[in-house]
Protein backbone atom coordinates (compact mmCIF):
# COMPACT_ATOMS: atom_id res chain seq x y z
CA UNK A 1 0.00 0.00 0.00
CA UNK A 2 0.69 3.96 0.02
CA UNK A 3 2.90 5.30 2.73
CA UNK A 4 1.95 7.89 4.72
CA UNK A 5 4.49 10.04 6.06
CA UNK A 6 5.48 9.78 9.31
CA UNK A 7 6.76 11.92 12.02
CA UNK A 8 9.31 14.22 11.59
CA UNK A 9 12.16 14.82 13.98
CA UNK A 10 11.58 18.45 13.37
CA UNK A 11 7.83 19.32 14.34
CA UNK A 12 4.37 17.91 14.30
CA UNK A 13 4.09 19.66 11.05
CA UNK A 14 5.33 16.81 9.67
CA UNK A 15 2.92 14.61 10.57
CA UNK A 16 0.09 16.54 8.95
CA UNK A 17 1.06 15.54 5.51
CA UNK A 18 -0.24 12.37 3.89
CA UNK A 19 0.66 11.87 0.45
CA UNK A 20 0.68 9.22 -1.84
CA UNK A 21 4.29 8.22 -2.85
CA UNK A 22 5.78 7.25 -6.28
CA UNK A 23 5.80 3.40 -5.06
CA UNK A 24 3.42 1.36 -6.84
CA UNK A 25 0.09 -0.16 -4.83
CA UNK A 26 1.16 -2.99 -2.43
CA UNK A 27 -1.17 -5.38 -0.91
CA UNK A 28 -1.75 -4.79 2.71
CA UNK A 29 1.02 -6.12 4.94
CA UNK A 30 -0.19 -8.98 6.95
CA UNK A 31 0.82 -12.22 8.90
CA UNK A 32 2.91 -14.90 7.07
CA UNK A 33 1.96 -18.74 6.82
CA UNK A 34 4.33 -19.92 8.93
CA UNK A 35 3.35 -21.14 12.86
CA UNK A 36 4.59 -18.32 14.92
CA UNK A 37 5.09 -15.69 12.32
CA UNK A 38 4.55 -12.08 13.58
CA UNK A 39 1.04 -11.30 11.79
CA UNK A 40 2.14 -7.69 9.86
CA UNK A 41 -0.86 -5.12 10.04
CA UNK A 42 -0.66 -1.11 9.14
CA UNK A 43 -2.88 0.85 11.65
CA UNK A 44 -3.46 4.39 11.19
CA UNK A 45 -4.07 6.19 14.52
CA UNK A 46 -4.94 9.65 15.27
CA UNK A 47 -1.89 11.84 17.28
CA UNK A 48 -4.68 13.12 19.63
CA UNK A 49 -2.08 15.90 20.46
CA UNK A 50 -0.55 13.51 22.76
CA UNK A 51 3.50 15.14 23.64
CA UNK A 52 5.43 11.78 23.15
CA UNK A 53 3.96 11.09 19.87
CA UNK A 54 3.83 13.98 18.05
CA UNK A 55 7.55 14.80 19.18
CA UNK A 56 8.30 10.83 18.17
CA UNK A 57 11.28 11.02 15.56
CA UNK A 58 9.65 8.09 14.81
CA UNK A 59 6.75 6.48 16.33
CA UNK A 60 7.35 2.81 15.01
CA UNK A 61 10.79 2.69 16.64
CA UNK A 62 9.06 3.63 20.23
CA UNK A 63 10.15 1.42 22.84
CA UNK A 64 6.92 0.67 23.64
CA UNK A 65 5.70 -0.56 20.39
CA UNK A 66 8.66 -2.88 20.00
CA UNK A 67 7.39 -3.86 23.49
CA UNK A 68 3.95 -4.61 22.73
CA UNK A 69 4.76 -6.10 19.46
CA UNK A 70 6.55 -8.42 21.12
CA UNK A 71 3.68 -9.48 23.60
CA UNK A 72 1.17 -9.89 20.47
CA UNK A 73 3.67 -11.40 18.42
CA UNK A 74 2.58 -8.33 15.41
CA UNK A 75 4.51 -6.32 13.32
CA UNK A 76 3.02 -2.63 13.53
CA UNK A 77 2.99 0.08 11.08
CA UNK A 78 1.56 3.24 12.76
CA UNK A 79 0.85 5.86 10.55
CA UNK A 80 -0.22 9.01 12.58
CA UNK A 81 -2.66 11.11 11.71
CA UNK A 82 -2.65 15.01 13.05
CA UNK A 83 -5.13 15.60 15.49
CA UNK A 84 -5.93 18.99 13.96
CA UNK A 85 -6.54 18.42 10.73
CA UNK A 86 -7.74 14.80 11.51
CA UNK A 87 -10.81 15.04 9.21
CA UNK A 88 -9.27 16.33 6.26
CA UNK A 89 -6.24 14.06 6.08
CA UNK A 90 -9.01 11.14 6.46
CA UNK A 91 -10.69 12.19 3.91
CA UNK A 92 -8.01 12.67 1.61
CA UNK A 93 -7.35 9.17 2.73
CA UNK A 94 -10.35 7.50 1.44
CA UNK A 95 -10.02 9.77 -1.52
CA UNK A 96 -6.70 8.42 -2.69
CA UNK A 97 -7.51 4.82 -1.56
CA UNK A 98 -4.57 4.68 0.71
CA UNK A 99 -5.97 2.87 3.35
CA UNK A 100 -4.14 0.96 6.03
CA UNK A 101 -5.43 -2.90 7.47
CA UNK A 102 -7.11 -0.84 10.35
CA UNK A 103 -8.32 2.30 10.66
CA UNK A 104 -9.29 4.62 13.37
CA UNK A 105 -12.39 6.62 13.51
CA UNK A 106 -13.41 8.79 15.99
CA UNK A 107 -16.86 6.87 17.14
CA UNK A 108 -19.66 5.47 15.11
CA UNK A 109 -19.99 3.80 11.35
CA UNK A 110 -21.10 7.69 10.23
CA UNK A 111 -18.50 9.41 11.77
CA UNK A 112 -17.58 12.57 9.49
CA UNK A 113 -13.70 11.42 9.08
CA UNK A 114 -15.18 8.58 7.99
CA UNK A 115 -16.69 9.69 4.80
CA UNK A 116 -19.21 7.18 3.59
CA UNK A 117 -16.52 4.20 3.61
CA UNK A 118 -18.66 2.23 5.50
CA UNK A 119 -21.37 2.36 3.53
CA UNK A 120 -19.32 2.41 0.91
CA UNK A 121 -18.27 -1.29 1.87
CA UNK A 122 -14.51 -0.55 2.12
CA UNK A 123 -14.85 -2.08 5.71
CA UNK A 124 -15.52 -6.06 6.81
CA UNK A 125 -18.36 -7.02 8.95
CA UNK A 126 -16.52 -8.36 12.05
CA UNK A 127 -19.45 -10.47 13.93
CA UNK A 128 -18.69 -13.66 12.69
CA UNK A 129 -14.77 -12.89 13.71
CA UNK A 130 -15.45 -11.60 16.73
CA UNK A 131 -17.89 -14.60 17.71
CA UNK A 132 -14.55 -17.08 16.71
CA UNK A 133 -11.43 -14.78 17.85
CA UNK A 134 -13.00 -11.75 20.31
CA UNK A 135 -14.75 -13.51 22.95
CA UNK A 136 -12.90 -10.87 25.92
CA UNK A 137 -14.26 -7.83 23.29
CA UNK A 138 -17.72 -9.28 23.11
CA UNK A 139 -17.88 -10.14 26.88
CA UNK A 140 -16.23 -6.53 28.65
CA UNK A 141 -17.29 -4.38 25.94
CA UNK A 142 -20.95 -2.71 27.13
CA UNK A 143 -24.43 -3.29 24.46
CA UNK A 144 -24.08 0.56 24.00
CA UNK A 145 -21.08 0.70 22.76
CA UNK A 146 -21.71 -1.81 20.30
CA UNK A 147 -25.07 -0.55 19.13
CA UNK A 148 -22.78 2.76 18.04
CA UNK A 149 -20.49 0.21 15.91
CA UNK A 150 -23.35 -1.34 14.06
CA UNK A 151 -25.20 -0.26 10.66
CA UNK A 152 -27.94 -2.35 8.97
CA UNK A 153 -27.24 -5.27 12.11
CA UNK A 154 -24.07 -5.85 11.71
CA UNK A 155 -20.92 -4.83 13.75
CA UNK A 156 -17.89 -2.53 11.71
CA UNK A 157 -15.41 -1.68 14.59
CA UNK A 158 -14.19 -2.42 17.62
CA UNK A 159 -15.34 0.25 20.24
CA UNK A 160 -13.12 1.80 22.42
CA UNK A 161 -15.33 2.56 25.36
CA UNK A 162 -16.54 4.76 28.12
CA UNK A 163 -18.66 3.88 30.72
CA UNK A 164 -19.51 6.78 32.59
CA UNK A 165 -19.86 9.01 29.68
CA UNK A 166 -19.20 12.44 32.05
CA UNK A 167 -15.98 13.16 31.72
CA UNK A 168 -15.01 16.69 31.71
CA UNK A 169 -14.97 18.58 34.61
CA UNK A 170 -14.27 21.69 36.27
CA UNK A 171 -11.19 22.57 37.83
CA UNK A 172 -9.66 25.25 40.27
CA UNK A 173 -6.42 25.95 42.03
CA UNK A 174 -7.02 24.87 45.39
CA UNK A 175 -4.33 26.60 46.68
CA UNK A 176 -5.28 29.91 45.31
CA UNK A 177 -8.89 29.67 46.50
CA UNK A 178 -7.19 29.07 50.01
CA UNK A 179 -5.54 31.90 50.10
CA UNK A 180 -8.42 33.75 48.59
CA UNK A 181 -10.57 32.74 51.80
CA UNK A 182 -13.09 31.68 49.29
CA UNK A 183 -15.04 28.52 49.39
CA UNK A 184 -15.78 26.22 46.66
CA UNK A 185 -18.19 28.10 44.41
CA UNK A 186 -21.47 26.32 43.43
CA UNK A 187 -23.65 29.38 40.92
CA UNK A 188 -22.36 30.79 37.85
CA UNK A 189 -22.22 33.96 40.89
CA UNK A 190 -20.35 32.60 42.71
CA UNK A 191 -17.83 30.91 40.24
CA UNK A 192 -17.89 34.90 39.20
CA UNK A 193 -16.79 36.28 42.37
CA UNK A 194 -14.02 33.94 42.67
CA UNK A 195 -12.76 34.95 39.70
CA UNK A 196 -13.03 38.90 40.52
CA UNK A 197 -11.03 37.84 43.49
CA UNK A 198 -8.18 35.63 41.33
CA UNK A 199 -7.73 38.58 39.35
CA UNK A 200 -7.58 41.04 42.11
CA UNK A 201 -4.51 38.64 43.31
CA UNK A 202 -2.94 38.94 40.02
CA UNK A 203 -3.88 35.83 38.71
CA UNK A 204 -3.33 36.24 34.44
CA UNK A 205 -6.62 33.94 33.49
CA UNK A 206 -8.90 33.40 36.25
CA UNK A 207 -11.08 31.59 33.94
CA UNK A 208 -8.76 29.83 30.81
CA UNK A 209 -10.04 30.42 27.69
CA UNK A 210 -9.73 28.47 24.41
CA UNK A 211 -10.68 28.86 20.88
CA UNK A 212 -14.37 28.20 19.73
CA UNK A 213 -15.37 27.24 22.80
CA UNK A 214 -13.88 24.39 23.25
CA UNK A 215 -12.84 23.02 26.63
CA UNK A 216 -14.11 26.44 27.96
CA UNK A 217 -17.68 26.04 27.73
CA UNK A 218 -18.70 24.96 31.41
CA UNK A 219 -20.86 28.58 31.59
CA UNK A 220 -22.90 26.95 28.28
CA UNK A 221 -23.65 24.21 30.51
CA UNK A 222 -24.89 26.22 33.61
CA UNK A 223 -27.65 27.49 31.12
CA UNK A 224 -28.72 24.16 29.08
CA UNK A 225 -27.32 25.37 26.24
CA UNK A 226 -24.66 24.01 24.78
CA UNK A 227 -24.66 23.56 20.82
CA UNK A 228 -23.85 20.34 19.93
CA UNK A 229 -24.75 17.37 17.79
CA UNK A 230 -26.22 15.52 20.77
CA UNK A 231 -27.87 18.34 21.92
CA UNK A 232 -31.25 18.55 20.01
CA UNK A 233 -34.58 18.97 22.44
CA UNK A 234 -38.03 19.30 22.02
CA UNK A 235 -39.90 22.33 21.88
CA UNK A 236 -43.45 22.50 20.98
CA UNK A 237 -44.35 19.88 18.33
CA UNK A 238 -40.45 20.03 16.66
CA UNK A 239 -37.21 19.06 17.13
CA UNK A 240 -34.52 21.31 17.58
CA UNK A 241 -31.00 22.56 18.75
CA UNK A 242 -31.03 23.60 22.35
CA UNK A 243 -29.51 26.98 21.17
CA UNK A 244 -33.24 27.60 19.87
CA UNK A 245 -34.29 28.39 23.92
CA UNK A 246 -32.89 31.43 22.98
CA UNK A 247 -33.26 33.01 26.64
CA UNK A 248 -30.88 30.36 28.13
CA UNK A 249 -28.27 30.67 25.27
CA UNK A 250 -28.54 34.98 25.57
CA UNK A 251 -28.05 34.25 29.47
CA UNK A 252 -25.34 31.84 29.00
CA UNK A 253 -23.43 34.35 26.19
CA UNK A 254 -23.99 37.25 28.53
CA UNK A 255 -21.92 35.45 31.45
CA UNK A 256 -18.90 34.95 28.98
CA UNK A 257 -19.68 38.93 27.98
CA UNK A 258 -18.98 39.86 31.67
CA UNK A 259 -15.97 37.73 32.08
CA UNK A 260 -14.73 39.81 28.82
CA UNK A 261 -15.13 43.02 29.47
CA UNK A 262 -14.05 42.41 33.24
CA UNK A 263 -10.76 40.93 32.21
CA UNK A 264 -11.73 37.41 33.65
CA UNK A 265 -11.35 35.51 30.36
CA UNK A 266 -8.07 36.28 27.62
CA UNK A 267 -8.91 39.01 25.42
CA UNK A 268 -7.53 36.67 22.96
CA UNK A 269 -9.71 33.60 24.14
CA UNK A 270 -10.88 33.04 20.63
CA UNK A 271 -7.39 32.02 19.07
CA UNK A 272 -5.74 29.98 21.82
CA UNK A 273 -5.01 27.02 20.51
CA UNK A 274 -5.01 23.88 23.11
CA UNK A 275 -1.06 24.03 23.35
CA UNK A 276 -1.32 27.31 24.35
CA UNK A 277 -4.64 26.15 26.72
CA UNK A 278 -2.43 23.39 28.76
CA UNK A 279 0.88 25.49 28.53
CA UNK A 280 -0.88 28.30 30.14
CA UNK A 281 -2.79 25.86 33.65
CA UNK A 282 0.84 23.96 33.50
CA UNK A 283 2.21 27.55 33.77
CA UNK A 284 0.31 28.56 36.82
CA UNK A 285 -1.29 31.11 35.00
CA UNK A 286 -4.92 29.51 35.02
CA UNK A 287 -6.99 29.96 38.21
CA UNK A 288 -10.09 27.68 36.82
CA UNK A 289 -10.65 25.73 33.55
CA UNK A 290 -12.02 22.57 32.15
CA UNK A 291 -10.60 19.56 31.46
CA UNK A 292 -10.81 15.40 31.26
CA UNK A 293 -11.23 14.09 35.19
CA UNK A 294 -8.80 11.64 34.21
CA UNK A 295 -6.03 13.61 33.37
CA UNK A 296 -6.07 15.86 36.92
CA UNK A 297 -3.41 13.96 38.42
CA UNK A 298 -0.57 14.07 35.68
CA UNK A 299 -1.18 17.94 35.11
CA UNK A 300 -1.00 18.69 38.81
CA UNK A 301 2.13 16.73 38.88
CA UNK A 302 3.35 18.90 35.52
CA UNK A 303 2.28 21.98 36.87
CA UNK A 304 4.25 21.29 40.55
CA UNK A 305 7.14 21.59 38.62
CA UNK A 306 6.57 24.96 37.67
CA UNK A 307 4.64 25.80 40.86
CA UNK A 308 5.58 23.41 44.00
CA UNK A 309 2.99 25.12 46.03
CA UNK A 310 -0.03 24.57 43.43
CA UNK A 311 -3.10 21.87 44.16
CA UNK A 312 -5.47 21.55 41.29
CA UNK A 313 -8.92 20.50 42.61
CA UNK A 314 -11.97 18.77 40.85
CA UNK A 315 -15.37 20.53 41.65
CA UNK A 316 -18.79 20.30 40.44
CA UNK A 317 -19.55 22.86 37.48
CA UNK A 318 -21.68 25.87 38.05
CA UNK A 319 -25.41 25.43 38.34
CA UNK A 320 -27.57 27.02 36.57
CA UNK A 321 -31.51 28.60 36.95
CA UNK A 322 -32.65 25.08 36.91
CA UNK A 323 -30.14 23.94 39.74
CA UNK A 324 -28.39 21.56 37.51
CA UNK A 325 -24.51 22.10 35.33
CA UNK A 326 -21.79 20.08 33.94
CA UNK A 327 -20.32 19.94 30.39
CA UNK A 328 -21.68 17.65 27.98
CA UNK A 329 -21.65 14.11 28.16
CA UNK A 330 -19.55 11.70 25.99
CA UNK A 331 -20.81 9.55 23.44
CA UNK A 332 -19.80 5.75 24.53
CA UNK A 333 -16.95 5.50 22.34
CA UNK A 334 -14.07 6.95 22.41
CA UNK A 335 -11.86 5.63 19.63
CA UNK A 336 -13.15 2.65 16.84
CA UNK A 337 -11.00 0.18 15.21
CA UNK A 338 -12.00 -0.69 11.56
CA UNK A 339 -10.80 -3.59 9.28
CA UNK A 340 -9.98 -3.05 6.13
CA UNK A 341 -11.45 -6.02 4.12
CA UNK A 342 -8.43 -6.24 1.80
CA UNK A 343 -6.80 -7.33 4.95
CA UNK A 344 -5.35 -10.64 4.71
CA UNK A 345 -5.41 -11.55 7.55
CA UNK A 346 -8.14 -9.78 9.59
CA UNK A 347 -8.50 -13.29 12.61
CA UNK A 348 -4.78 -11.74 13.50
CA UNK A 349 -6.29 -8.19 13.97
CA UNK A 350 -9.10 -9.53 15.79
CA UNK A 351 -6.90 -11.24 18.24
CA UNK A 352 -4.28 -8.23 18.90
CA UNK A 353 -7.56 -6.18 20.34
CA UNK A 354 -8.92 -9.07 21.96
CA UNK A 355 -5.35 -9.59 24.52
CA UNK A 356 -6.16 -5.50 24.77
CA UNK A 357 -8.94 -6.58 27.04
CA UNK A 358 -6.74 -9.45 28.78
CA UNK A 359 -4.85 -9.33 32.43
CA UNK A 360 -1.74 -9.61 30.75
CA UNK A 361 -2.62 -6.26 28.49
CA UNK A 362 -3.98 -4.39 31.49
CA UNK A 363 -0.77 -4.92 33.69
CA UNK A 364 1.37 -4.14 30.65
CA UNK A 365 -0.14 -0.74 29.67
CA UNK A 366 -1.16 0.49 33.35
CA UNK A 367 2.44 -0.21 34.80
CA UNK A 368 4.56 -0.92 32.28
CA UNK A 369 7.73 -3.59 32.59
CA UNK A 370 8.23 -5.45 35.91
CA UNK A 371 11.80 -4.45 37.18
CA UNK A 372 11.84 -1.32 34.99
CA UNK A 373 8.74 0.43 35.87
CA UNK A 374 7.60 -1.40 39.24
CA UNK A 375 7.98 -4.57 41.23
CA UNK A 376 6.31 -7.42 42.58
CA UNK A 377 6.37 -8.17 46.30
CA UNK A 378 4.07 -11.16 47.84
CA UNK A 379 1.83 -10.48 44.61
CA UNK A 380 1.45 -6.28 45.41
CA UNK A 381 2.02 -4.41 42.91
CA UNK A 382 4.92 -1.30 44.13
CA UNK A 383 4.25 1.28 41.92
CA UNK A 384 5.58 4.90 41.62
CA UNK A 385 3.60 6.92 39.11
CA UNK A 386 6.71 9.39 37.19
CA UNK A 387 6.37 13.01 38.70
CA UNK A 388 9.20 14.33 35.53
CA UNK A 389 6.93 16.01 32.78
CA UNK A 390 8.49 13.98 30.03
CA UNK A 391 7.97 10.88 31.84
CA UNK A 392 4.77 11.66 32.64
CA UNK A 393 3.69 12.07 29.15
CA UNK A 394 5.45 8.98 28.33
CA UNK A 395 3.28 7.09 30.90
CA UNK A 396 0.21 8.71 29.38
CA UNK A 397 1.32 7.70 26.40
CA UNK A 398 1.23 4.03 27.19
CA UNK A 399 -1.69 3.93 29.12
CA UNK A 400 -4.26 5.48 27.15
CA UNK A 401 -2.81 6.21 23.18
CA UNK A 402 -1.51 2.77 22.54
CA UNK A 403 -3.84 0.47 24.92
CA UNK A 404 -6.27 0.64 21.64
CA UNK A 405 -9.37 -1.04 23.63
CA UNK A 406 -10.00 -0.50 27.22
CA UNK A 407 -12.74 1.41 29.52
CA UNK A 408 -11.46 5.05 29.24
CA UNK A 409 -13.17 6.31 32.35
CA UNK A 410 -10.35 5.76 34.16
CA UNK A 411 -7.21 3.92 35.08
CA UNK A 412 -8.20 2.03 38.07
CA UNK A 413 -4.79 -0.26 38.71
CA UNK A 414 -2.49 3.28 39.43
CA UNK A 415 -5.31 5.29 41.29
CA UNK A 416 -6.25 2.44 43.53
CA UNK A 417 -2.80 2.91 44.80
CA UNK A 418 -2.69 6.02 45.99
CA UNK A 419 -4.94 8.34 47.95
CA UNK A 420 -5.17 10.90 45.43
CA UNK A 421 -6.07 8.45 43.08
CA UNK A 422 -9.28 6.76 45.09
CA UNK A 423 -10.06 10.32 44.98
CA UNK A 424 -10.15 10.80 41.46
CA UNK A 425 -12.50 7.75 41.16
CA UNK A 426 -14.73 8.96 44.66
CA UNK A 427 -14.96 11.99 41.95
CA UNK A 428 -16.05 10.12 39.08
CA UNK A 429 -18.63 7.85 40.91
CA UNK A 430 -20.20 10.79 43.31
CA UNK A 431 -19.77 14.05 41.84
CA UNK A 432 -19.86 13.30 37.97
CA UNK A 433 -21.85 10.96 37.73
CA UNK A 434 -24.94 13.07 38.85
CA UNK A 435 -23.69 16.30 36.33
CA UNK A 436 -24.15 16.59 32.33
CA UNK A 437 -26.03 17.73 29.92
CA UNK A 438 -26.86 15.05 27.40
CA UNK A 439 -30.00 15.61 24.67
CA UNK A 440 -31.87 13.96 21.93
CA UNK A 441 -29.37 12.15 19.83
CA UNK A 442 -30.23 10.70 16.12
CA UNK A 443 -27.33 8.43 14.91
CA UNK A 444 -26.96 8.03 12.00
CA UNK A 445 -26.67 11.70 11.48
CA UNK A 446 -29.52 13.65 9.78
CA UNK A 447 -28.91 13.91 5.78
CA UNK A 448 -29.93 17.83 5.81
CA UNK A 449 -26.82 18.27 8.32
CA UNK A 450 -24.83 16.43 5.58
CA UNK A 451 -25.59 19.15 2.89
CA UNK A 452 -24.58 22.14 4.57
CA UNK A 453 -20.85 22.00 6.76
CA UNK A 454 -21.71 25.34 8.08
CA UNK A 455 -24.73 24.82 9.78
CA UNK A 456 -23.34 21.39 11.09
CA UNK A 457 -22.17 21.00 14.95
CA UNK A 458 -19.91 18.41 15.61
CA UNK A 459 -19.40 16.53 18.84
CA UNK A 460 -18.39 19.19 20.94
CA UNK A 461 -18.07 22.47 18.73
CA UNK A 462 -21.06 24.80 17.51
CA UNK A 463 -21.94 24.98 13.87
CA UNK A 464 -19.73 27.32 11.97
CA UNK A 465 -22.61 29.99 11.36
CA UNK A 466 -23.78 29.72 15.19
CA UNK A 467 -19.62 29.95 16.45
CA UNK A 468 -19.34 33.17 14.73
CA UNK A 469 -21.88 34.91 16.27
CA UNK A 470 -21.38 33.70 19.97
CA UNK A 471 -17.89 34.95 19.10
CA UNK A 472 -18.65 38.28 18.04
CA UNK A 473 -21.54 38.95 20.73
CA UNK A 474 -18.99 38.20 23.66
CA UNK A 475 -16.13 40.32 21.94
CA UNK A 476 -19.16 43.30 21.63
CA UNK A 477 -19.18 43.31 18.03
CA UNK A 478 -22.70 42.20 18.17
CA UNK A 479 -25.56 42.95 20.41
CA UNK A 480 -26.43 39.13 22.02
CA UNK A 481 -30.05 40.55 21.59
CA UNK A 482 -29.74 39.99 18.04
CA UNK A 483 -29.62 36.33 18.63
CA UNK A 484 -32.92 35.31 17.23
CA UNK A 485 -31.39 36.34 14.46
CA UNK A 486 -28.97 34.24 13.79
CA UNK A 487 -31.44 31.29 14.53
CA UNK A 488 -33.37 32.95 11.69
CA UNK A 489 -30.12 32.38 9.32
CA UNK A 490 -29.45 29.34 10.75
CA UNK A 491 -32.53 27.78 9.03
CA UNK A 492 -32.35 30.13 6.03
CA UNK A 493 -29.01 27.95 5.28
CA UNK A 494 -30.73 24.50 5.43
CA UNK A 495 -31.65 24.81 8.99
CA UNK A 496 -35.31 24.36 8.99
CA UNK A 497 -34.53 20.81 6.66
CA UNK A 498 -32.54 19.92 9.99
CA UNK A 499 -35.57 20.37 11.76
CA UNK A 500 -38.45 18.70 9.40
CA UNK A 501 -35.54 15.45 9.24
CA UNK A 502 -35.59 15.23 12.91
CA UNK A 503 -39.40 15.86 13.92
CA UNK A 504 -40.26 13.21 11.45
CA UNK A 505 -37.20 10.89 12.60
CA UNK A 506 -38.53 11.10 16.34
CA UNK A 507 -42.11 11.39 15.95
CA UNK A 508 -41.75 7.75 13.64
CA UNK A 509 -39.77 6.38 16.83
CA UNK A 510 -36.71 5.79 14.17
CA UNK A 511 -34.02 3.22 15.51
CA UNK A 512 -31.68 5.89 14.96
CA UNK A 513 -33.08 8.69 17.92
CA UNK A 514 -32.10 8.29 21.25
CA UNK A 515 -33.88 9.99 24.03
CA UNK A 516 -31.52 10.86 26.75
CA UNK A 517 -32.30 10.05 30.09
CA UNK A 518 -31.72 12.42 33.78
CA UNK A 519 -28.91 12.11 35.10
CA UNK A 520 -29.23 10.66 39.18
Amino acid sequence: MKKWIKVSMVSVLAVSTLSACSKPQEAPTTQGSKPGEKAKFSVSMRTLAFNHVEKSPNINEDKWVKLLEQKTNTDLDIVLVPHKEFEQKMAQMFATNDIPDVVQGSGGTTGKEMAGSVQAGVFLPLDDLLQKYGQNLLKKIPKEAWQKETLNGKIYAIPEFLSNPSRRTTAIRKDLLDKAGLPIPKTVDEYLNVMRKFKEMGVENPYQGRENFKYADTFFGAYDAFPYLSMLTQQGDQIVPKFFNSDNMMKALQTYKTMFDEGLINKEFATINPTVYKNSVLAGKSGIWSMNANEALQWEQQLKANVPTAKIELIASPTGPDGKGGHYLYNSVTRAWFINKKAKNPEAIIKFYDWMLSDEAEKFFTFGVEGENYTTENGKINYKAPTDPAAVDEERYRQAFLWMVQDTTYNKGTLSMTEEGKKLMSVYDNMLAKEGRDGIQIDPGLDAYMKNPDITPASDTAPPVILQHMVKMVYGKEPISDWPKVLEEWKSKGGNDVIKEATEKFNKKDPSVTISMPRR
